[in-house]
């Protein structure tokens, strides 16, 4: 169940980081809002899978699907720059995340 928990917690990050950009320096209420609730629900869940998982693992999950999925959604919704440098660079964030899975004995 941690690795479950960190995956919600992850992708509530990247909720809370694509609720910045359009609550707008928290001056919009409704995103400020669910920026605000992402950032509690993330952290619940990463509460969670740290009681069973290594902090240092957990965290470094945590912040790389944040990373990935916020780069992504920064391409798809704010037409970002795409390079195949870029792509490569993800590429080393998911290696890394799945690095850390499949060498955890949790």
């Amino acid at each position: 169940m941690a690795w479950l928990y960190l995956l919600i917690a992850g992708i509530f990050e990247v909720v809370w980081a694509m609720g910045l950009k359009y609550s707008t320096g928290f001056t919009k209420l409704y995103p400020s809002l669910i920026t605000l609730g992402g950032m509690v629900i993330s952290f619940y869940f990463l509460s969670l899978a740290v009681k069973s998982l290594p902090i240092g693992t957990a965290y470094a999950v945590w912040t790389g699907i944040g990373a990935l999925g916020t780069v992504l959604f920064g391409i798809l919704l704010f037409n970002e720059p795409v390079n195949i440098l870029r792509i490569v660079f993800l590429v080393f964030i998911l290696a890394g995340i799945l690095g850390l899975k499949l060498t955890s004995s949790y």
